[in-house]
């Protein structure tokens, strides 16, 4: 039997290179060894102010770009996690058999209310336990996660633990799936700093969908430092992240990177990594836009997914409620 892993990503803001290499091109990799089940979390997104028009679209663009890139609803489950209400129904459930300093503890809910945790909605506080009923729903073996999400996989296990212990055997507990260390990409504004989603700043990523001449603009403005020389050098935190973009959409190896550009100046490395990355872009693009032309084809691949992962999550949520005395 395929293990069942188990991933989600959050409809928010501009998938980028980053998540593109970072995550969705391993998940396209190992949609055949695994039986993967990918959700759009919604209501995840909710748990902070969002604008509900800006928000549906959101999750219709995510849905087409992860078509593009290559998840294949034949080879996997893609779905919206609030057309599957089973997800609130045992989060709730789980919520009666959480220990509130569980909660208390949990890191990044103090750093995302920061000052303002008096003003932090109840969900962004209860954000873990909907994130457990998210994997435990499926019986899922393993969840990729990297370090932000590894104390919610804890608060995960420790709660099918505890479930499991006063109810006899309901979840599987699954394991962390630590992703192989990979080409990070950083920002293009701040090298120092992983490329992210909630980055404000017009410079700082380059989305899925940005057209040709806006990556141009923003490649040619990316920081490096005062040195000429174009090297795999981690103590030049600018000029590495540009060769470990060129490296990522080029296949080439460093040491021919650094051979083909030895005596060439910066301005001329960033427009070849401009074009780059445009060519890498380039066919995600043109898929992306049959999707987006053709909604209805869209909606029919989430309501699909949606019902198999009804279907799937079912007998949990059942076996649940049997279990705790609902019904």
């Amino acid at each position: 039997m395929k293990p069942r892993v188990l991933s989600g990503i959050q409809p928010t803001g501009n998938l980028h290179i980053g998540n593109l290499i970072g995550a969705i091109r391993h998940w396209v990799a190992g949609q055949d060894e695994t039986d993967s089940f990918f959700c759009i979390v919604d209501l995840h997104a909710i748990t902070v102010p969002q604008e509900p028009a800006a928000l549906r679209a959101k999750t219709r663009e995510v849905a087409g770009l992860l078509l593009a890139a290559g998840l294949d609803p034949k080879r996997c489950t893609i779905f919206v996690q609030s057309h599957v209400t089973a997800h609130a129904e045992l989060a709730w459930i789980l919520n009666c058999f959480t220990p509130y300093g569980w909660l208390g503890r949990m890191t990044q809910f103090k750093e995302k209310s920061g000052r303002q945790r008096e003003q932090a909605s109840a969900g962004l506080f209860d954000y873990p336990v909907l994130m457990a009923a998210d994997i435990l729903l499926y019986q899922t073996h393993q969840v990729p996660v990297g370090e932000d999400q590894r104390q919610h996989l804890e608060l995960t296990r420790d709660l099918a633990e505890r479930f499991n212990h006063l109810f006899g055997e309901t979840f599987r507990v699954p394991e962390a799936r630590i992703a192989e260390v990979g080409a990070r990409i950083m920002g293009l504004d701040d090298p120092t700093k992983k490329m992210s989603k909630s980055e404000e700043s017009p410079h700082h990523a380059i989305n899925l969908l940005d057209p040709p001449d806006v990556i141009r603009r923003k490649v040619m403005r990316a920081t490096t430092d005062s040195g000429r020389s174009i090297r795999f050098d981690q103590q030049r935190p600018g000029i590495y992240n540009l060769c470990t973009i060129y490296q990522v959409f080029t296949g080439k190896e460093a040491e021919a990177i650094e051979e083909e550009w030895a005596d060439r100046g910066y301005g001329d490395f960033k427009a070849a990594v401009a074009e780059a990355v445009n060519d890498g872009l380039r066919p995600l693009q043109e898929r992306y836009a049959v999707y987006a032309d053709d909604p209805a084809q869209l909606e029919a691949i989430l309501a699909e997914g949606a019902q198999r992962a009804s279907a799937e999550a079912a007998p949990t949520l059942a076996l649940v409620k049997q279990r705790v005395g609902l019904g």
